[in-house]
Order: structure tokens, then sequence, then C-alpha cells
């Protein structure tokens, strides 16, 4: 009630599109899980604080909350867990401007053995203090489903999870993805995290015009997470990672990674009843997958790519104290995606050196059908995209309005990225 509904109303409209119904277990003043973002495409796979340490509970595998999109049937009760991401565009030229590749075609390899095991003291002393603002950090075996596991925590008031906790997951062999359909990663292959954030908890240091967090900027978090993955690949790895709008991370025309976001409520009783909103955002990276293991000949792997390392830990590292920067940054300026951060750059800037969508002609598959055809120009206050459409107009489109964004080639085939 009260300053929280006012923030909800400011939240699903229209900045967060898409809701589900959370039915798993009773919550003071909320019932509702508020998707920010989807991660598009995720399809089945083939057969073959800087801060105090807490005394922290064992983490509970709590059964998470249903989220239905748009026209998607009910999952069943043994299916109820929302599956991880995986993801696969396009690199700058001399001048900076970002123009799509063509698709090449992947060599039929094998996958690397031994595949590199997580090591939770390793990726501990990485993330957390004096190296690191995590302020907590679980590495697991396996999970269902990282987001589902971290959101339900989130909620429980007996867990403690402040800003800036992750859950790693070295497998995620039963997961549900966008539109009920499955997805499995074989343990030790791909990059499994999800991460929680309370940004409406963090003073604004860098001049925004009011206190707290916008309600705009929850919008850009799954982008933050895309920009802070890029940033990080780039130089560990050699390979070109860009992101495609809204949170897709892809190379060479596939899908290498996927960003699932979620808002989350906080507790509604205990110390922590007036935390309002956290945000549960979930990345999965393919990292070793070879050919035969690829969901789809879109999707491509870290590996596939020639890229100089795949160590998990190392990477993991880099991705995770990457978007605590950056998030940092961003808290900095109250989530105003127009104000300089602390970097010199906006998030608006700092997302478009990355997003190899803008300027490409696309085609966005809307609800009911519907189809529009223009030129993808810019980034919206609330992280939408902006197209012009042949007509001239321009229409803002967000995460939640688009079931399928696609590039149109000059010869008027559609391409994935």
């Amino acid at each position: 009630g009260g300053q929280n509904e006012e923030l909800v109303d400011q939240i699903t409209n229209p900045h967060i599109l898409r809701i589900g119904t959370g039915n798993t277990r009773p919550l003071h003043r909320f019932s509702h899980t508020y998707i920010l973002s989807e991660a598009s495409d995720i399809l089945p796979r083939q057969p073959t604080r800087r801060g105090q340490h807490h005394t922290q509970p064992p983490l509970r595998r709590n059964k998470p909350p249903t989220v239905l999109s748009p026209g998607a049937e009910p999952p069943s009760a043994a299916a109820d867990k929302i599956g991880t991401m995986t993801g696969s565009a396009s690199s700058p030229d001399q001048h900076g401007q970002n123009h799509p590749q063509k698709t090449q075609p992947q060599p039929q390899t094998v996958r690397p053995t031994p595949a590199t095991a997580l090591d939770p003291a390793r990726l501990k002393a990485a993330l957390m203090h004096p190296h690191g603002d995590f302020g907590r950090v679980e590495v697991v075996a396996s999970a269902g489903s990282t987001n589902a596991d971290l959101a339900a925590g989130a909620a429980d008031s007996h867990q403690y999870w402040p800003d800036l906790s992750v859950l790693i997951a070295d497998a995620q062999p039963a997961g549900k993805g966008r539109m009920g359909r499955v997805w499995e990663v074989p343990a030790g292959a791909a990059m499994i995290s999800s991460l929680l954030v309370w940004p409406g908890n963090q003073p604004a240091t860098g001049g925004s015009a009011g206190p707290g967090f916008s309600a705009t900027g929850y919008g850009w978090l799954s982008i933050l997470a895309g920009v802070a993955l890029c940033e990080s690949l780039r130089p560990l790895t050699g390979v070109a990672a860009d992101l495609k709008w809204p949170n897709d991370v892809v190379v060479g025309g596939r899908k290498l990674a996927g960003i699932l976001a979620q808002v989350v409520p906080a507790p509604g009783v205990g110390p922590r009843a007036q935390e309002g909103f956290g945000v549960v955002i979930g990345v999965g990276v393919n990292v070793s997958l070879t050919v035969e293991e690829l969901p789809t000949d879109r999707a491509t792997s870290l590996f596939l790519q020639g890229a100089t390392t795949i160590d998990r830990n190392g990477l993991l590292g880099a991705y995770l104290n990457t978007f605590a920067s950056r998030y940092r940054e961003f808290v900095g300026v109250g989530g105003d995606s127009q104000l300089p951060m602390a970097s010199g750059q906006s998030m608006v800037e700092l997302a478009g050196k990355y997003l190899s969508t803008l300027g490409q002609e696309v085609r966005a598959e809307l609800p009911g059908g519907k189809t529009l055809h223009g030129t993808a120009v810019a980034l919206g206050p609330d992280g939408g995209l902006e197209i012009r459409a042949r007509d001239g107009l321009r229409h803002h489109v967000n995460a939640g309005d688009v079931i399928h964004l696609r590039r149109t080639a000059p010869d008027g085939t559609v391409k994935y990225a």
C-alpha cells in the first residue's frame, strides 16, 4: 500500500509491461512478480557491501513464483521453474560504428576436457570485500532456476540477501524459458548466475533531480548487465561480443548469452519490510558448448568463437565486478539514463557503444500479429527502442511489447542479428 503501490504503478505503466502472478506463497502487500525484460529466443535443447559480513542461513530451495507470459500455457507443477537463458551481431569498424556481420559456419569440434570446475573460494575472494562489492556469494552444483531460487530467497524474511548478492550454479538441468520452452545446460558448459540488487535503497550522489532511484532506471538494469558482459568478455576472451536489444549478447550473428530480469518485492515482515523492490538479473553464457550441444544454429559459444580463455571463474569474476562498478555509477545518478555517471558517460551513451541494433533495419513482431518495420534509431529514457517507420513516424517500443526483434537484410530477408 501507499508509496509501494505508487511505485508499482510507475514501474508497470509504461516501463514494465509484462506481469506474472506468483502463486506459491502469500506475500504481505505484494503477490506479483513484475517482469522487466525477458530473454528472447530461448529454444529447446536437442538430444545428444563492500561491507560487513553477516551470519547467513543456508540457501533454501523455495518453490519459485509462476511467471506467465501473455498467451503462454500455465506450466505444470512438475515444471514450475523459470529456466536460464543462454544466449548469441556485429562489430564496430575503425570509426566506431556497428555493422552486422554475416553468420559464419561453425566448425564441428569437440568440447575441451576437462571442463573448468567452479571454485567457490576463488569466486568469493574475487567478489567480496576487499576485492569486490558483493555482500553475499553462493555457489551451488545445480539449480533448476537461479532466478527463481534467488527471487524466492529475496522475498523470504528468514534469509539475508543484501544489495549485490549473487547465486552461481555449475549446472541448470531443468528450467522453464520463454513461452514454456525447456532449457537444459550441461554441467560445466555454461556460465550461469543470477544477481540481486536493491537500487531503491541506495543513495543517489550524482546530482539527480530527486532522491532515490528513478522508476525508469529499473528498465535499464538488464541492459546494464549486457553492457557489463560485453565490457568484460571482449578483453578477456578476444571475442567481439555485442548487445542485441533488449537483452541478448551476440557475436558473429549468433546468440552467445541471454538475460532475464525480474522485479521482486522485499519480505512483507521483519527488519527488511520497508526495502521496497529488488531486481534479480539472470545471465547465462554459452562457454564450452559444442556444435552438437547448441540448441539452434543461431547460437554459439565462447569455445566455438575461439576464445582465448574459457575459465568460468575468471570470466564470472570479471563480469560480476564490472556489473557492480557500473551499477554503483548508475545508482549514483539516481537511475537517470541521461545524466553523466562517474566515468563521464551517461547510461545511454555507454549502452550505445555496444548496441549493434542501432542503425539497423528491423522488424518488431508485436502482440496480436502486428509487425513494425523501420530503422532502430535510438534508446529512450526508459531503455525502450525508438524505431523510425518507413512512413517517417517514430515509434517507441519496450521489451515487454516485442515478441521478436529481427534485422532486415538489404535483400528483404529476415535475420536474427
